[in-house]
């Protein structure tokens, strides 16, 4: 490195120091000349060890879950059928998260993060009416929900769920998934039997429904539903959220219905090929 000359004003400490420090980033760059992604000596790349591995629990999830909005309020129907694949492991699963007297979830996809994060939403617009001494609204609970699910984007959560209720604004509906999405409408359906139930839904909806008629139509989407997706069944349940709360309406077997409309509307023909 040579002897520093003490005319140049620098110290020899300094001079050493600087050198060194140049040494070993010389020998750094050197040694770890490699690009991200790429392991280093001695170490086995293992992100795609399970890539091509048959995924023995990923079972296909079926259900068919719905609600709208009209002028009463809004209207939530579920089916009750669990199944994994072609395997149907109950019929009386409840669908419908009562997060509070004012606030309803739905689950379509994987019933245990449904059940789970549904229930912490709970909680925290609990925790929230403490805290500001009113009521969450509508969007602020989907918010809640959407931020907390979106936080594990990527991790296998399953999730389709509706976030329903009647706050200062009037009804509202919300869409929340588990890639992140976040929708305000005023109808939607979530499931392997949802292409069935907006079939019945879009030919029969419109905002100045009855009350009576809005029950049916959620009811008769749910049927349907279920009459046409392998997945789909059990009880129909059907809920009304009002400005004072919801209520539950009915809870109706499919295949009681499945007479009823038989009997009523083709006059007890079975159709063909049925």
């Amino acid at each position: 490195w040579g002897v520093p000359n003490s005319s140049s004003g620098m110290s020899l400490s300094t001079l050493l120091h600087s050198r060194f420090s140049s040494f070993v980033e010389d020998e750094l760059d050197n040694s770890l000349d490699f690009s991200i992604g790429q392991t280093l000596p001695g170490m086995v790349d293992v992100s795609n060890v399970y890539a091509d591995a048959p995924k023995h629990i990923d079972h296909p999830h079926g259900t068919t879950t719905l609600g709208f909005v009209f002028k009463g309020g809004v209207v939530i129907a579920v089916d009750s059928r669990s199944t994994m694949g072609p395997y149907i492991a109950s019929q009386t699963v409840k669908k419908v998260i009562e997060i509070n007297e004012y606030l309803l979830g739905t689950m379509a996809g994987g019933a245990a993060d449904c059940q789970y994060w549904e229930r912490v939403l709970g909680m925290r617009c609990r925790l929230y009416e403490l805290r500001n001494k009113e009521r969450i609204s509508v969007a602020a609970a989907s918010k809640l929900l959407v931020n907390m699910i979106n936080a594990y984007r990527g991790y296998g959560l399953s999730m389709g769920t509706m976030v329903a209720g009647w706050d200062k604004t009037g009804p509202n509906l919300f869409y929340v998934d588990n890639d992140g999405t976040r929708l305000k409408g005023n109808m939607f359906s979530a499931g392997s039997g949802s292409t069935y139930a907006y079939g019945v839904l879009d030919s029969g909806y419109r905002y100045d429904l009855p009350e009576a008629e809005a029950f049916d139509l959620a009811r008769r989407a749910i049927y349907h539903a279920a009459h046409r997706d392998a997945y789909s069944g059990g009880i129909a349940s059907v809920y009304h959220i009002k400005e004072d709360g919801w209520v539950k309406i009915s809870a109706d077997d499919v295949t009681d219905l499945h007479y009823h409309y038989l009997e009523t509307e083709k006059g007890g023909v079975q159709p063909s090929g049925i």
